[in-house]
């Protein structure tokens, strides 16, 4: 039933839905730093021209504060649109998934509700995985972003003083030039980072709100099924997940690092498991980089049938030589905690492999 045509159709659309959405998040957001900008260059130029020739951290500190004012109050404004935008989105969120049950579900099945409120709460506070060695708040990310962006000014304003640069080529250094859109600066990391995090933020409430609703139906719901998308792009600790099924609150939900695209799709029982004497409806199909596929592919079926330069592309030469002599899956290449192997590591568990595969 889960791998239904209808269900997965309906999924995949969410997918990409999501992903429209939060471009037009982040524009909305990184337009407030933009704006912002503009005050906190006039700022970093009325600093750096009552800088003396000789200066302490102290008073490094004190010429910038104004600067350091600006950007705080960006971020706080940021975080403000942040949290009014995910409320809204949790709220459609779990219309959708209820729905998605709904739909799913034979006439007979009691269906049970939940609190926006109660499950905004719960993701805001959950921490969500930004790299493999731990999770933090939402908000504690974001003011990491803020700190991050004002040292960086001061890191460059110090530096560039010290090598003599003039006022123009600081402020130029950190922003960018107008030839190449301004992408060239320091400054535009900031930019990327707050991108990055509203993603994994979008995709942390979409899976927190998922898994609040499955766990009130689970007379509906028997577990979920990591999804990752079917391309190159792919990490290798998603990519080893691929089709796994856990229980329901349980297991590596994503997102399992910033930018991660993986999602939580529900296993709905069967229809004979919820007391209905009919047959499953058809395996569907799942999306690719290169087109529809069967819905219960794997990753590694899938990575298995494309060309030597993909699969060299997602592992790696050596690995991927591994991974044809071998017909290994992608987990083979990851530990229990999702890092992946180094190649000594790897040769340590299979020598015979590496001979037979000629490396």
């Amino acid at each position: 039933m889960a791998a239904s045509d209808e269900l997965f159709d309906r999924l995949v659309r969410h997918a990409i839905s999501l992903q429209r959405y939060g471009n037009g998040v982040i524009h909305r957001l990184i337009g407030i730093l933009n704006r912002a900008d503009k005050d906190l260059y006039l700022a970093l130029i009325d600093a750096l021209e009552r800088m003396p020739e000789s200066f302490t951290a102290a008073r490094l500190e004190a010429l910038l504060a104004s600067v350091r004012e600006i950007n705080t109050a960006a971020y706080d404004k940021i975080g403000r649109e942040l949290i009014a935008e995910l409320r809204a989105f949790v709220a459609s969120e779990t219309d959708f998934q209820s729905q998605l049950l709904m739909r799913a579900a034979p006439v007979n099945v009691s269906f049970a509700a939940v609190s926006v409120d109660a499950v905004f709460t719960a993701a805001y506070a959950q921490p969500f995985r930004i790299s493999k060695d731990g999770a933090v708040p939402m908000a504690q990310y974001l003011a990491g972003l803020s700190d991050a962006r004002a040292k960086v000014v001061r890191d460059t304003v110090a530096l560039g003083w010290v090598e003599g640069q003039t006022v123009d080529q600081i402020v130029r250094r950190l922003r960018g030039t107008k030839a190449r859109g301004f992408e060239d600066g320091l400054m535009e990391g900031s930019r990327r980072h707050l991108e990055g995090m509203t993603r994994t933020a979008l995709n942390h409430m979409s899976n927190v709100t998922s898994q609040r609703v499955w766990k009130a139906n689970e007379e509906l719901v028997a577990g979920w099924t990591f999804l990752a998308v079917l391309d190159s792009r792919t990490t290798l600790r998603c990519a080893s997940l691929d089709g796994e099924v856990f229980p329901v609150g349980k297991g590596p939900i994503p997102p399992l690092h910033i930018n991660c695209r993986s999602v939580s799709v529900p296993k709905v029982k069967t229809w004979r498991e919820l007391g209905v004497n009919m047959d499953e409806v058809p395996t569907g199909t799942r999306a690719s980089v290169g087109g529809q596929v069967r819905a219960d592919m794997s990753y590694s079926e899938w990575l298995r049938s494309q060309p030597v330069i993909v699969q060299d592309e997602v592992l790696g030469v050596t690995r991927a030589k591994l991974f044809r002599a071998g017909n290994l899956d992608v987990s083979a290449f990851v530990n229990n905690k999702g890092e992946t192997l180094t190649l000594p590591e790897l040769k340590r568990k299979n020598a015979a492999l590496f001979e037979r595969a000629g490396v």
